[in-house]
């Protein structure tokens, strides 16, 4: 189970990456963030977040509701 969840279903692009890393900032180091998101191009962007800010995309799939689900690990 992660740390904080974050709501990012019917948010464009960039909104969901920008709110992602607002919601890091409350997760403590080591923890973890789930995001719920329905942007098409939501996949590519949270791997690019990851690799650019350093922190670790441990999951990403679909949800039950058919939203992308990503599991992304705070590292600094």
């Amino acid at each position: 189970m992660a740390d904080r969840t974050l709501d990012a279903r019917h948010l464009k692009c960039p909104l969901p990456i920008l709110k992602s890393k607002r919601a890091l900032a409350d997760v403590p180091v080591d923890g973890t963030l789930e995001v719920l998101a329905t942007d098409p191009g939501s996949p590519d962007d949270f791997v690019a977040f990851c690799d650019s800010t350093g922190n670790e995309l441990l999951d990403s799939g679909i949800a039950d509701d058919g939203a992308f689900r990503f599991i992304i690990r705070r590292k600094r």
